[in-house]
């Protein structure tokens, strides 16, 4: 089965690498200059120093990179997909099963990535556009370390599918039905990776990060339900796994964001310096509107929110944590 991964970004590059090894793979790359670097066995931009296998080949011909292709990875940003996807569909088959790496919301429509596709492509079978999402740092999987992740899609056959394409001896896929709540997930635990990474510049401990991570994960719960989403699906990898190792890990771009704002610094100084999209400054302002919209209750997003948007100070947005009313677990 051929498949064409488009976006060459750290995860993207992990994902073509790894099916690669086990199937023809073609990755698109925007720049012609790194799909060159890509062939010769690395990419410099985003996964420096990490060798590349041969049999990935890369391109930055999007019609060539799709010709042929059996599968669809979509690797791109949420701000860039849909202009990517539709520059793409003449080259897409209806019935061709398309994946989605991306975890955001679209900030015009609050679209999530599989909504974009659909819209984006009116005519293709929806059962088969579907999410990969979970505790997934490229580069941790890239240096070949244990790992897993779910394949949400409606379609089962075909789920199961492409569970065996993507399972490696190091990284195992676990199917779900469950689109949306795996996708929401996706989107939401970058918010609260920020709010964890400003914790953690202001010094605070384990206590801290325990509590936040989860009442995090009961915000994200509430906003997936409402939504649509199954609540065991929050309780899973792409949940809870994606959260916990998002909001712990150094390498998480949303936490270093976090990091540095609670270091004291701007959003504008941080974004400057940053070479990868950070997805939770984003969709932030997304999933509050998608929050207000289903009359869902977030705090943590909400303090977030005023940091970014409002230049709030960290520490203030905590006490107005700490300040709340108190409440019931259950709430």
């Amino acid at each position: 089965m051929q498949v064409a991964v488009i976006g060459a970004g750290s995860w993207g590059t992990t994902i073509a690498s790894m099916l690669g090894q086990k199937t023809d793979t073609m990755l698109w790359a925007r720049d012609a200059d790194l799909a060159a670097a890509i062939n010769e066995g690395e990419n410099p931009n985003y996964l420096p120093a990490v060798d590349l296998p041969d049999e990935l080949a890369a391109t930055s011909n999007l019609s060539a990179a799709l010709d042929g292709a059996g599968v669809v990875v979509m690797a791109v940003p949420s701000h860039g997909y849909r202009e990517v996807l539709t520059a793409a569909a003449e080259s897409i088959e209806t019935s061709t099963p398309i994946v989605s790496l991306s975890k955001g919301i679209e900030q015009d429509t609050l679209m999530r990535m599989t909504e974009v596709t659909a819209d984006v492509l009116p005519d293709h079978d929806r059962q088969r556009i579907g999410v990969l999402t979970g505790p997934n740092l490229a580069s941790e999987i890239a240096a070949g370390q244990p790992a897993a992740t779910v394949i949400a899609m409606e379609d089962h056959h075909m789920s199961l599918l492409l569970q065996d394409l993507f399972t490696t001896t190091m990284f195992r896929v676990y199917t779900n039905p469950d689109v949306i709540g795996a996708e929401t997930a996706g989107a939401t635990k970058n918010v609260m990776a920020l709010a964890s990474g400003m914790a953690d510049g202001l010094g605070f401990g384990l206590n801290t990060r325990a509590t936040l991570i989860t009442r995090a994960l009961a915000e994200m719960t509430r906003l997936g339900v409402a939504m649509g989403g199954q609540v065991s699906t929050f309780a899973g990898l792409a949940g809870m796994g994606d959260l916990v190792a998002t909001c712990m890990s150094e390498r998480s771009r949303n936490h270093r964001v976090g990091l540095a704002l609670g270091l004291g610094k701007t959003i504008d100084e941080i974004v400057e310096e940053m070479n990868m999209v950070a997805e939770g400054v984003k969709s932030t302002e997304g999933i509050l509107e998608l929050a207000d919209r289903h009359d869902v209750e977030m705090p943590i997003a909400e303090q977030v929110g005023k940091v970014l948007y409002e230049g709030a100070a960290v520490p203030e947005a905590i006490l107005e944590l700490m300040a709340r009313e108190a409440k019931s677990e259950m709430e």
